[in-house]
């Protein structure tokens, strides 16, 4: 029966983008929702983010848009320069572009803040610093026990906690482990000047550059380093590591190496993928974003992805007056999607592992952004 409410109560684990996202959608609906978080204090950690068109249009579509604009930097040009600085191509903005034709970035920190702002204005029930232990699941709803010791029941759970999910391995204990991909993704935090107004792609240096905006003051780089033995970085290392990356490009580069002096303006981590076979539930469990489908950021998809996941089952849900049917219909729209994503970003950073990055890559990257333009 279309707009019957199949389930009265969820707990979604994960207080992340896919995990907020669900629960505030779920939440408008008139579900009960609990979120709980493993780390106490509800943090995020990382530098910025970059935020392409689909990211912007699940974030308008869940009426955060204004809030990521006026605290990020969104825009609709695009940038292409030589290893020196020099200017490749310059894409100019369109007049009054909609938020799918736009791009851009936004710090973790600020970002994590207007998603939990929501989160806790919607009255939903919050709970920090425990994890889920068991899960036990008949007919009719979920029994939960928690690392603290307490329990509850409830009709839906979420497993929205990351790419080594603890939801997972208690629903899918032979699923795959992620794997490492080859690559190593810095990200610098840097003073932005006025010019550097929109993204930036560097072409022809030994490593992968690029850099956005990320709000009025700061930018943000990201670089792609082949390490294929995927060392351990401490903190002493971090700036003149990645200074010695940056030495050989001009532009704006050139000023966010001398400014680069503090460990803090570092964040560094492997890059891992991850898609797990459809179906992603198992009964009244499903698993979304990170959990289900880790992503490199070749694409700058990841959080796009996860909040069209919050927002997909939401929807799903309040169509259907069965779990079952309400999940099925769920994956059927969720899978092939994110499956184009993950495979797509791996096969991106494969060929410039190998040299071949160029016509090939630039042609997968834009037939794929093309596609996700499509409604998800």
């Amino acid at each position: 029966m279309a707009g019957a409410r199949v389930i009265d109560s969820a707990l979604i684990v994960g207080g992340g983008v896919g995990g907020m996202t669900a629960a505030i959608s779920l939440a408008r609906r008139g579900v009960a929702v609990t979120l709980v978080d493993i780390d106490p204090e509800w943090r995020v950690y990382g530098a910025g983010i970059s935020v392409t068109g689909i990211s912007l249009r699940a974030f308008d579509d869940l009426g955060i848009y204004d809030a990521v604009k006026q605290r990020g930097f969104i825009a609709a040009g695009f940038r292409m320069r030589s290893v020196n600085g020099d200017i490749l191509m310059d894409t100019p903005p369109i007049d009054n572009p909609a938020p799918i034709q736009q791009g851009g970035g936004i710090m973790r920190p600020a970002l994590h803040d207007i998603l939990s702002s929501v989160v806790l204005r919607e009255g939903i029930a919050v709970r920090l610093g425990i994890s889920v232990d068991a899960l036990e699941q008949d007919d009719d709803g979920v029994d939960v026990r928690f690392s603290d010791g307490s329990a509850g029941r409830y009709d839906l759970v979420v497993g929205a906690d990351g790419i080594n999910s603890g939801v997972r391995k208690l629903i899918f204990p032979e699923a795959p482990a992620p794997q490492f991909t080859g690559q190593g993704c810095w990200r610098v935090t840097a003073p932005r000047p006025d010019t550097a107004d929109c993204t930036e792609m560097y072409f022809g240096g030994e490593v992968k550059l690029g850099l956005n905006p990320v709000s009025q003051d700061e930018m943000y780089l990201f670089l792609l380093e082949h390490l294929p033995d995927n060392p351990w970085f401490d903190d002493a290392q971090l700036v003149p590591h990645v200074r010695e990356l940056m030495a050989p490009f001009g532009g704006h580069v050139a000023a966010a190496r001398e400014a680069l002096t503090d460990p803090s303006q570092v964040n560094y981590r492997p890059l891992e993928w991850l898609l797990l076979p459809d179906p992603w539930y198992e009964k009244r469990v499903v698993l979304i974003g990170d959990a289900a489908h880790a992503t490199t950021p070749h694409m700058a998809s990841g959080a796009g992805i996860a909040a069209e996941d919050g927002l997909v089952l939401a929807e799903e849900i309040a169509r259907h007056d069965d779990v079952a049917l309400a999940l099925r219909s769920f994956m059927d729209r969720r899978f092939e999607r994110a499956r184009l994503v993950v495979e797509n970003s791996v096969r991106i950073g494969e060929l410039e592992m190998a040299g071949e990055s160029g016509p090939g890559s630039g042609t997968m990257l834009g037939e794929t952004m093309g596609r996700l333009q499509q409604p998800y």
